[in-house]
């Protein structure tokens, strides 16, 4: 099987249509399917800051009826699950564009979003394992943690990557950079931290190129170890890009 990978999307709707276009996807019943049986699969965090997180989340729906979905949850995903099924989570961080999207929908189709989406987040696995050489997890995932019966703390590192528990001066979480160090022989393609361009080393691939910050939206072609990439329509916010040392 061969797969595109596709980084964090963040509502950004138009630009995913033009990068699935550019990977030679065509559209068939709502769905996208590559001549050559490709499939798309996607790191997570397909909503929230952007403009259209509701037309993106609704083709990872139809995606996920038709059996072709192959998708992990990011730290943006679990926190509009916990807050459909009424935890007290913290309205910021682009939650409260997802929502006031959600809110323009009439009730009855608010109420069927929320049960769709929450049965779409439950039927997610917290990270995918492709083949014998390739996974696909949010923020990353350590070695050691391969094939390890799921905890908390591989919960944590997939969803949030090696936070310290610190914070930098504009209150985002400081991360090491687990990648560095990572010898696995297993392809790692994650996103979360965004970058300018993708980050690879050690067998591992960041493709989060800050689609909603103005940057890209990339695409990682597996076996074939390639990028693809389109252009943003968002506004260009530099100070959003995280830059490895």
């Amino acid at each position: 099987m061969k797969y595109d990978i596709i980084g964090d999307i963040h509502g950004c709707f138009d630009e995913l249509l033009d990068l699935i276009a550019k990977l030679g996807y065509e559209e068939i019943h709502g769905v996208y399917v590559h001549p050559e049986g490709r499939q798309l699969v996607f790191v997570g965090d397909a909503m929230d800051r952007g403009p259209k997180s509701l037309e993106v989340l609704q083709l990872l729906f139809r995606m996920q009826d038709k059996g072709i979905l192959y998708y992990s949850p990011g730290n943006h995903c679990n926190k509009l699950y916990r807050y459909f099924k009424g935890h007290n989570v913290q309205v910021n961080n682009g939650l409260e564009t997802t929502l006031a999207e959600w809110r323009t929908l009439p009730k009855k189709a608010q109420q069927a979003f929320r049960a769709r989406y929450r049965r779409f987040y439950e039927e997610l696995p917290i990270y995918q394992e492709l083949g014998t050489e390739l996974i696909v997890a949010h923020a990353g995932l350590k070695s050691e943690m391969i094939g390890k019966p799921l905890s908390r703390s591989i919960a944590t590192f997939v969803l949030y990557g090696d936070i310290t528990g610190s914070f930098d001066q504009n209150g985002r979480p400081i991360r090491r950079d687990w990648a560095k160090s990572y010898r696995g022989e297993k392809w790692i393609v994650y996103g979360h931290t965004p970058t300018e361009k993708p980050y690879m080393i050690n067998q591992t691939v960041n493709v989060d190129t800050g689609c909603v910050f103005g940057g890209s939206l990339t695409a990682f072609r597996f076996p074939e170890r390639e990028l693809v990439a389109v252009p943003s329509y968002q506004p260009y916010q530099p100070d959003r890009f995280h830059r490895f040392a």
